[in-house]
């Protein structure tokens, strides 16, 4: 898609969810509905720039999707077996009245937790939980296949596989577009926050392309945490999460300059950020840790918010946040928590500590081969005046990264230091 159309992908991408919910909540088919509505958002994307967006653009994605869904179905009648297996799912006056109305169907057929249902829906017990991930960032997030092989670290052929998988495994089960039994919701709810998670930082910062920041993605990311909020209102991580996501965010106009490129958090102006939204983080959390169970991203949360709290870098409060961390990795230990730890540690104790938390990092295959390590090791080394290697982490961190704003960041850092020893 060309630049001049970015519009229509900003446009299409929270509607998708919405569109392929309505199918889904009407067909009772996750896989074919998928399907349908991937070919009318494909339309759209050709249509609209030449002839306009409809009044009412939802409403047309459900009346394209639903017509490509009736023709797949009647094609089906070519095998009583599927045919009878289509009935079973979907009453037979149910499927005409939708093929004959198609073109009635619209906006009546959205319903406001449609989105959140579907997000549940893909988080169902029959799928791993890597699976419930997976389809949550494809179905609800939008990702594409490549993106979501980027989150998880992973071949994209391994990940298209998956999804595929989870989608035929949704379809064999029957499941019902319904909110889940009351027993079941607990262990649904983490994978969903989970996935809410790694919406949001895949907006907050793009793994690859020319932007440093997708806003569709956070802010649907944010939107769904409150739908689920409202939902659990006393659930401390839910709370949590929705916190964690209102202060980093709240960053987001301070850290790009004009030009696009990035500004790290400590050269951030400050006076940028969103402070009705770290408001309301800061209230959320500090409620949020005195009632409720302590988990991860409460604590991930009560970091972000001394981050925010300082007015200037200097007045940071380095102590408290290695405390934090450090009963975050007893809690929820995984590499990506200890690099962080590393650099907290290194603002405390000095570099060379900071230095020597990372040196386990190297043999795990997790992060080993991760942009953000070598670009992490890269600044501890130049904090210890060991610019040389410093400079070969910052070319190797720019190397791995496949995000064109980081790249940048990455290898000017390193040109920097060539030229200082010049």
């Amino acid at each position: 898609m060309s630049g001049d159309d970015r519009w229509i992908e900003d446009l299409l991408r929270p509607l998708a969810p919405q569109v392929l919910a309505a199918l889904v909540r009407h067909y009772g088919n996750f896989e074919t509905a998928e399907d349908a509505v991937q070919e009318a958002l494909l339309a759209a994307a050709t249509q609209w720039p030449e002839r306009g967006v409809p009044d009412s653009p939802s409403g047309w994605l459900i009346r394209v999707a639903s017509r490509r869904m009736t023709d797949q179905l009647r094609s089906e009648r070519a095998s009583r077996h599927r045919e009878e297996r289509i009935a079973s799912r979907t009453p037979p006056d149910e499927l005409l009245a939708l093929a004959a109305d198609a073109d009635l169907l619209g906006e009546d057929v959205v319903h406001d937790d449609d989105t959140l249902t579907l997000l549940l829906l893909c988080c169902h017990p029959s799928l791993t939980p890597p699976s419930q991930i997976a389809l949550t960032l494809r179905a609800v997030g939008g990702l594409t296949t490549a993106e979501i092989a980027r989150a998880f670290l992973v071949p994209e052929s391994t990940m298209a596989q998956r999804i595929s998988r989870a989608k035929q495994r949704i379809r064999a089960t029957g499941a019902q577009f319904r909110m889940p039994p009351e027993p079941e919701l607990p262990d649904r709810l983490r994978a969903v926050l989970h996935v809410l998670y790694l919406i949001f930082n895949e907006g907050y910062t793009a793994t690859s392309g020319p932007e440093l920041q997708r806003c569709d993605l956070t802010a649907e990311a944010i939107r769904l945490t409150r739908a689920v909020r409202a939902m659990l209102p006393d659930d401390g991580e839910v709370a949590g999460l929705l916190a964690l996501m209102l202060l980093t965010d709240a960053r987001r106009a301070a850290r790009t300059r004009p030009d696009g490129s990035l500004v790290p958090l400590a050269e951030q102006d400050r006076s940028r950020w969103n402070r009705a939204s770290i408001n309301e983080a800061i209230t959320l959390i500090t409620h949020t840790l005195a009632r409720a169970r302590l988990g991860p991203y409460q604590l991930q949360a009560a970091i972000a918010a001394v981050h925010a709290e300082a007015e200037r870098v200097e007045d940071t409060d380095w102590p408290q946040i290695v405390a934090l961390y450090q009963i975050l990795e007893e809690l929820d230990p995984n590499p990506m928590v200890t690099l962080n730890h590393a650099v907290a540690v290194a603002m405390v104790r000095g570099p060379r500590a900071g230095l020597a938390l990372l040196e386990p990092l190297d043999a795990d295959n997790r992060l080993s081969g991760h942009h953000r390590l070598h670009a992490v090791r890269a600044h501890l080394l130049e904090m210890a005046g060991d610019h040389e290697g410093a400079r070969a982490c910052y070319r190797t961190a720019a190397r791995l990264t496949t995000s064109q704003p980081e790249q940048h960041y990455l290898q000017t850092q390193a040109d920097r230091l060539a030229k200082d020893r010049e």
